[in-house]
């Protein structure tokens, strides 16, 4: 496999020049020599004019005599080259892709609906050219690969409920979810001569069919949770207020009354709603 060949050919200012008194002097020789020999050096200008190139920054071109390579041209300018050779124009801009919302399955297998934005720019215009059919089509198969590979590696989110205990998910793993891709997708393109620039997540959700039943999950976890803390907090509350009573000796109270306390100061901390007071005018067992 041959390697890319940078070439810097004639400038092309001065073969204009050289082309332009060429034609116009070989016709003013013929009218006032009236000699037909300067016809060829008409046909020579003719021929010559083909050859010349123009390089916008950032864009090259890419040499063939014939089949075969010559070299690229990547420096910006005007020049001119072989009028015969073929003259394949190649941007060297940053492109910028967003692919359409696929339908994977995660590493639990629950369908995703997922897409990336990637980043990318030609750096070897030798195998741009001849080493893939056509580079553009390979960079979108390639990443839409990369990323039903990547999905499957990887949870949407975790669950207690499963024992799943991953340190990197899509859904909050950005930077190592993205690192990740960018790895896999560089890995893919370097035979077509693509470096990539940037690689992120553009869209990330649960399938319609799922999406619902998800939500709901997601609730229910984020309900427990909350709950979890609440009564932690109350059993550190009630504990609190019992050494405190117990160390002001503001009140002596029994087992049953303890018992007592503890059940109302819960329900008072752990309900939805605020507490009801109600005035015992009695005693506590009445």
């Amino acid at each position: 496999m041959k390697a890319e060949k940078i070439i810097v050919p004639a400038n092309g200012y001065l073969m204009l020049t050289v082309n332009l008194l060429l034609f116009f002097g070989s016709i003013a020789a013929m009218i006032m020599l009236e000699s037909p020999f300067f016809v060829i050096a008409t046909i020579s200008a003719l021929v010559i004019a083909p050859g010349f190139i123009m390089v916008q920054p950032n864009g090259s071109r890419v040499l063939l005599l014939f089949g075969e390579y010559v070299g690229s041209v990547k420096q910006n300018g005007f020049y001119w080259v072989n009028p015969f050779y073929t003259k394949k124009k190649i941007s060297l801009r940053a492109s910028n892709f967003d692919s359409e919302r696929l339908k994977v399955n995660d590493k639990l297998g629950n369908p995703i609906m997922i897409s990336t934005i990637l980043v990318w720019r030609v750096k070897n215009t030798y195998k741009a050219a001849f080493d893939v059919d056509n580079y553009n089509d390979f960079v979108h198969v390639q990443t839409d690969a990369a990323v039903r590979k990547l999905a499957s590696m990887y949870p949407y989110d975790n669950f207690a409920d499963e024992g799943l205990d991953e340190d990197i998910t899509l859904r909050s793993s950005v930077n190592e979810v993205s690192e990740a891709l960018e790895k896999e997708i560089d890995e893919r393109l370097t035979i077509a001569g693509i470096e990539v620039l940037e690689a992120r997540i553009g869209y990330l959700a649960y399938a319609n069919e799922i999406a619902n039943a998800m939500l709901k999950r997601q609730q229910a976890t984020a309900i427990v949770a909350a709950r979890h803390k609440i009564v932690e907090g109350a059993v550190s509350m009630v504990e609190m207020a019992l050494d405190e009573l117990s160390k002001k000796q503001i009140v002596h109270l029994d087992d049953e009354r303890k018992a007592a306390m503890v059940s109302n100061l819960m329900v008072i901390l752990c309900g939805d709603k605020e507490a009801s007071p109600v005035l015992n005018t009695g005693t506590l067992s009445h």
